[in-house]
Formats: structure tokens, C-alpha cells, sequence
């Protein structure tokens, strides 16, 4: 079946709800950390609080991805059904986030708001194959790339908007000690997630299946249950995975671990070393927890700015080395972080009052960089390595690479890393700074095929 070519405006409604989806994750991404502390965690528990991201992207990706290919309804489609579902259960889950009354009810909740949100998001990658020709592939793909870093930023920025826009104050905080800032932000969150998904399902259709198409999903399910058909074809893919993909593990590895760091302990960090205090009950720490946000938000302001600037750039230099330059630039500024401060001012943004960009933003402009290439690079020497008629199960498996360094930083930080280094947020920071230069030297190992 030909596929008609869709307008820019189409594009960008069909992928508009990938925004609401990527403002959930980034309020998980600033505030989780800190509404743990508020509730009375400790640093060395943070990292097991966290399990749920990655538990939840290795497990219910493949199976929502697997499903949806072989659903079908006359009435509801192929993967609208998964986006509705998901961004509703997310908002619910946002709702309630700020009215936990414990840890546990928090962490019970983020492994809720995960899988929500991964049940939205892995239908969306097929989308794009699904409705659009080959030739506007590219433009479908960088308009949700688009929309990570909108939904990222607005995110990670929406707290301390509202406290710099004095309608709420830094110091109003609810009952269980969690600020009211958080829950005007995760309220947001809530009518984004649902109302942007709702932008897309009410615009798009999606084309039926054909006759042989139809065919084929019937005899798929006579040839047995769906988790073996699933497990079959990635054991297969496993014993067929080309050297290039192999070469990228440590490449995906190290820089997973890193940024897993850098999101539980960030606004710990922040707070021991500009302020000298961990304290969740201090003003300092709730400053250190807006300052996050601002910090979160400039990065993925860097990354969706730039993005299209590293085209070029890698044709010339080369896919890996530029990945290798990239993680090298922001591993530098997470070193350097503690060297910075929040006094010194390297500029004021003529906007309003103005708002003034200190010197501690020097780390998360080179983050923004390392972002960037982190969300295009390994994907570009992937690519050009796999089977076509396999795409589908090799970058599920990709995103294996993602979420296993998760899972073992959260268990080697948990049990024994963060003794190591001293019980210091601070360290955690440093170590994931070296932990990106060492992602990108692996990146220079790479085995690229011709035109990557």
C-alpha cells in the first residue's frame, strides 16, 4: 500500500503527544531525588528508589511494542489505543505524586508513572513507519526529537517559573514537607500528558491493514502464545548481532551509568557544594532542588538547539568521532562541576527583569552537547549494521543497552559504590563525569560501515 505524504502540520500533530509523554520524564528526572529526601530517604537509598525506570523500559517496551504490531481495530487502530491508555494512567499517577505520605507510596507510584509512560511511548516509534512514506522517515523522527527536548525543558523549568512569576513562593511547602511548587508542576504534567496525546488520536487515523496483512496476523497467532513468538525472535537476534552492535555496548554502557548518576544525585550534589548542606529541610536544598530544574532545562535547551548542527558535523568527522568528542566535552564539565559556583555571573538573559546565568551553568552547557549526540550517534553506527527486515527487534534490544547500565548502577551504587566514594553525592557527580570521557574513548573502537 502507498503512503500519501503528510504536511509539516500533519507531522507535527501526529507526534504532538510525545511532548506531554517527555514532560512526564523530565518532572521524574528533577524532582523524583528530592521528593525521596522530602519524605525521609537517604542518599545511599536513592539509587533502589530509582529502580523503576529501568525495570519497567526493559520489560514493558517489548511486549507493548510486540502487541501492538499484532493488534488491530476497526474502531480504535494500532497504537492509538496504547497512547490513550498510557497518557491517562501517567496523569493519574502525576496527580497523586505529590500527595504521598511516604517513600514507599512514592516509589509505588513512579513504577506506575513509568510503565504509563512507556506504554505511550514504544507504539509512537512504529508510528512513524506506519503512516509516513519512506522519504519523510527523517522529518517524522526529528520532529519527536523535537518534542523530547520541549517537553524536557518545559519540565524540568515549570517549578521555578512559577516561584520566579511570584505565584507561588520557594518556601510554601504541602503537609508531607514536599513543596507546592512540585505539585502545580506535576498537575501541569498531568493535562499535558493526556491533552497532547489527545491532540494526536483525534487528528491522525491510521491506515487498516491489508487483506494479506490481516492474513498474516491471524496465522501469527496459530503459530503460538505472543511471549514465544517474542522470546524466539530475540534469542535469534542475540546469536545473529553484528560485530558493530557488539562494539557498542561499552559505548552505551558507560554513559548510562553516568547519566543514572547524574539524575539521582544532582540536586544532593548542588546542595553539598554550593551550600555545605544536604539537609531536605533547609531552604538551601529546596534552591538546590528549583536550580536542578534550571540546570536540566538548559541542557535539553543545548541538545534540541544543536541537534541539527551535528549533521554536518558528523559526516565530516565521522559519527564516532564525534560521539567520542561529545561525551569527552560534558564528562570535563561534570569534573568540573564542584569548581563552580552560583555567584559569579557569566550573563543576564534580557527577559523580563532579567534572569541571570551564573557560572554553574558552564557543566550543563556542555551536558546539553553530550545529550545530543547520546539521542542521534549511536543510532547512526547502529543503523547502518542491522538487517533491515529486522529493525524492529535490533533496536529493541538496543534499548537493552540503556536500561541494563541503569539497573546495575542502581545496584552497585545502592550496595557498595557509594561507600566507596565517601557517602558523597559530590563523587557520585565526578565519577560520572569520568564515566563519559570512558563511553567516548570506547566510541573511537567502533567499526563503522561506509557513509556512517
Amino acid at each position: 500500500m502507498e503512503k500519501r505524504q503528510l504536511s509539516f502540520g500533519q507531522i507535527l500533530t501526529m507526534n504532538f503527544g510525545f511532548f506531554g509523554v517527555q514532560f512526564s520524564f523530565g518532572l521524574q528526572q528533577s524532582n523524583m531525588s528530592a521528593i525521596y529526601k522530602y519524605l525521609g530517604a537517604n542518599e545511599a537509598e536513592l539509587p533502589m528508589l530509582w529502580l523503576a525506570g529501568p525495570v519497567t523500559g526493559l520489560l514493558v517496551q517489548p511486549i507493548i511494542g510486540a502487541i501492538s504490531d499484532g493488534t488491530w481495530s476497526p474502531k480504535f487502530g494500532r497504537r492509538k489505543p496504547f497512547f490513550l491508555i498510557g497518557a491517562i494512567v501517567a496523569s493519574l499517577a502525576l496527580i497523586a505524586m505529590p500527595f504521598s505520605s511516604s517513600i514507599w507510596m512514592a516509589a509505588s507510584l513512579l513504577w506506575i508513572l513509568d510503565a504509563a509512560n512507556n506504554i505511550a511511548l514504544e507504539p509512537y516509534r512504529a508510528f512513524i513507519s506506519d503512516k509516513l512514506p519512506e522519504k519523510q522517515y527523517s522529518l517524522g523522527f526529528l520532529m519527536q526529537s523535537f518534542f523530547t527536548g520541549l517537553g524536557t525543558t518545559l519540565a524540568n523549568f515549570t517549578p521555578a517559573i512559577l516561584v520566579s512569576l511570584g505565584i507561588l513562593a520557594m518556601s510554601d511547602k504541602m503537609d508531607n514537607g514536599i513543596p507546592v511548587s512540585t505539585y502545580w508542576a506535576f498537575g501541569i504534567g498531568a493535562i499535558a500528558s493526556t491533552a497532547t496525546i489527545l491532540v494526536t488520536v483525534l487528528t491522525t487515523s491510521e491506515y487498516p491493514p491489508t487483506e494479506e496483512e490481516l492474513a498474516k496476523l491471524e496465522a501469527d497467532k496459530e503459530k503460538g502464545s505472543l511471549i514465544q513468538r517474542t522470546w524466539e525472535e530475540i534469542v535469534e537476534a542475540f546469536k545473529e548481532m553484528p560485530t558493530t552492535m557488539k562494539q557498542l555496548i561499552p559505548v552505551m554502557f558507560f554513559p548510562w551509568y553516568a547519566m543514572f548518576c547524574y539524575w539521582q544525585y544532582l540536586t544532593s550534589a548542588l546542595s553539598m557544594s554550593l551550600y555545605n548542606t544536604t539537609d531536605p529541610e533547609s531552604s538551601f536544598f529546596n534552591q538546590a532542588q528549583l536550580l536542578t530544574g534550571n540546570l536540566n532545562g538548559t541542557y535539553n535547551i543545548i541538545c534540541f538547539s544543536i541537534a541539527f548542527a551535528l549533521i554536518p558535523i558528523a559526516q565530516k568527522l565521522g559519527a564516532k568521532r564525534l560521539h567520542f568528542v561529545s561525551l569527552a566535552i560534558g564528562g570535563i564539565g561534570l569534573l568540573c562541576m564542584p569548581l563552580l559556583n552560583d555567584t559569579d555571573l557569566l550573563f543576564t538573559l534580557p527577559f523580563g527583569s532579567g534572569i541571570e546565568v551564573s557560572q554553574i551553568y558552564l557543566f550543563s552547557f556542555g551536558l546539553g552537547i553530550t545529550w545530543a549526540s547520546m539521542m542521534a550517534m549511536p543510532y547512526q553506527m547502529l543503523a547502518a549494521s542491522i538487517p533491515k527486515d529486522k529493525t524492529g527487534v535490533y533496536m529493541g534490544i538496543f534499548n537493552m543497552f540503556i536500561v541494563i547500565p541503569m539497573i546495575i548502577q542502581i545496584f552497585s551504587m545502592q550496595y557498595f559504590v557509594y561507600d566507596l566514594l565517601g557517602k558523597n553525592p559530590v563523587n557520585v557527580i565526578r565519577l560520572a563525569g569520568a564515566f563519559l570521557i570512558i563511553g567516548g574513548i570506547f566510541s573511537l573502537f567502533v567499526t563503522e560501515k561506509e557513509g556512517v
